[in-house]
């Protein structure tokens, strides 16, 4: 009897892990779509505007991870909370993460506005990019307030197992992105051929949609305003509890970000193909990883539910389950797009040398794709747990020390190229998906939870 009633309590977290990942990958792979229909549009326009923007967005999604401290810390808590039926912690969390993000989304945007052509000299953009670059990064920088309230949101949403709300937010943001970009970009039924800036503009119009909708189904049907009462004496415990897990969980993504950025220097210095390259591949790339990103959250939500509950055992059984679909899918379609490589990249670029090195690179990413699926996965589980400074450390020790440092000896110093920076980022993600597993079948990360 215990151990059909074992059988059915797994089956009905697996249930409730897909029942989360679904939405979640539709949403996921939504947002990878504007993206990629931003690159590809901008393809018809011109490849120069490809390459600006893909410096643009690394640089923007580097400082934007700052939101993050914020946002992982509210989906850990309120996963924990709500697995504890902690209710008046949950809207109390609620309003201190939106207050904060919102502070710190307005004071981002306006540096990424006023220092924009100091930023882009950083990362060694050439001189003839500027004309793309600076326009993009003023728009699409400078209204980042919309990112870190939409991330905010929908951590809440889906941590209240709401997670459909968001996806199909994304959905109509992409059709309005499709649209405004076909009117903005090319100059169609009567609007101005404005180009990057065209692509900027619909990014932009398409948060500010995504924050209004989103606040709106958060306050109307899931949860209450949080009351005034609530704050008063401030609940300062709160903002400590998203700091303890934020600065970390953030710290890890941050610290893998910024070492994106210094190997996108790196290719600049490659030349104006390898950095088309990459900006098509990593768009390309995303792909492969969509699903594990997914479960990843999925399953994020599942243990910070189970850990609220003090059911570490079912958690545990959760993470390796995850792992087990992460690897299997994102292994599948890094495969297919590896073998259909020629036809993407041709039907992207005309130039024969962004061509053959992007080919190269999806065979490389077969095998990196393997290591990711294991990190994004089980990242995802430690913070959730409330073991949040083990990958952080082990982020920043190893990505530096592999990635960073190995893409320039194996890119730049032995004259491998694009291919030499991919190598080494395969071997930095191989590395931490071992460390981690590790770390994850050692259980330290039990009696972690802010539930207790």
């Amino acid at each position: 009897m215990a151990k059909q009633k074992s059988i059915s309590t797994t089956r009905m977290l697996r249930a409730q892990l897909f029942h989360l990942t679904s939405p979640i990958f539709f949403e996921t792979l939504l947002l990878m779509l504007t993206g990629a229909t931003d690159v590809f549009m901008l393809s018809r326009y011109a490849d120069d505007a490809v390459a600006a923007s893909g410096v643009v967005n690394q640089v923007v999604f580097l400082v934007c991870l700052v939101y993050m401290i914020t946002t992982l810390g509210t989906g850990v808590l309120c996963a924990q909370y709500l697995g504890a039926k902690q209710k008046k912690n949950v809207s109390q969390v609620i309003g201190v993460s939106l207050l904060l993000n919102l502070i710190m989304g307005l004071v981002v945007s306006a540096g990424l506005y006023v220092f924009a052509p100091q930023l882009l000299h950083l990362m060694g953009l050439k001189e003839h990019l500027f004309e793309y670059a600076l326009p993009y990064m003023a728009i699409v920088g400078g209204s980042s307030v919309f990112l870190a309230m939409i991330m905010t949101l929908a951590a809440i949403l889906r941590s209240h197992n709401k997670a459909y709300y968001p996806m199909w937010v994304a959905l109509l943001i992409n059709v309005i992105n499709i649209v405004g970009n076909y009117l903005l970009i090319f100059g169609h039924a009567g609007f101005p051929r404005l180009g990057i800036v065209g692509a900027g503009i619909s990014t932009m119009l398409c948060r500010f949609v995504a924050v209004m909708l989103l606040a709106y189904i958060l306050f109307t049907r899931v949860a209450v305003v949080p009351p005034l009462a609530y704050f008063k004496p401030f609940p300062w415990d709160k903002i400590k509890n998203l700091l303890i897990v934020g600065l970390p969980a953030a710290g890890e993504n941050v610290s893998y970000d910024l070492s994106q950025v210094v190997i996108t220097y790196f290719t600049v210095l490659l030349g104006t193909a390898s950095l088309t390259a990459r900006t098509y591949a990593m768009h390309i790339v995303m792909f492969s990883f969509v699903f594990s990103i997914a479960i990843g959250h999925g399953a994020s939500i599942t243990i910070g539910h189970l850990v609220g509950r003090a059911r570490n055992r079912a958690a545990f059984s959760i993470e390796k389950y995850s792992i087990r679909w992460a690897l299997v899918v994102s292994v599948i379609i890094a495969l297919l797009t590896a073998l259909f490589g020629q036809r993407i990249f041709g039907f992207l670029s005309t130039n024969p040398e962004v061509v053959r090195i992007g080919c190269w690179v999806l065979w490389i990413d077969v095998v990196l794709e393997i290591g990711r699926a294991v990190n994004i996965t089980a990242v995802n589980s430690l913070i959730a747990s409330g073991d949040v400074l083990f990958p952080f450390w082990t982020g920043v020790i190893v990505m530096w020390s592999v990635a960073t440092l190995l893409s320039y000896v194996l890119g730049v110093w032995l004259g491998w190229g694009l291919l030499g920076i991919w190598l080494a980022m395969t071997l930095d993600e191989l590395i931490r998906a071992a460390v981690f597993e590790r770390r994850w079948h050692s259980r330290k990360w039990q009696n972690k939870a802010f539930t207790r």
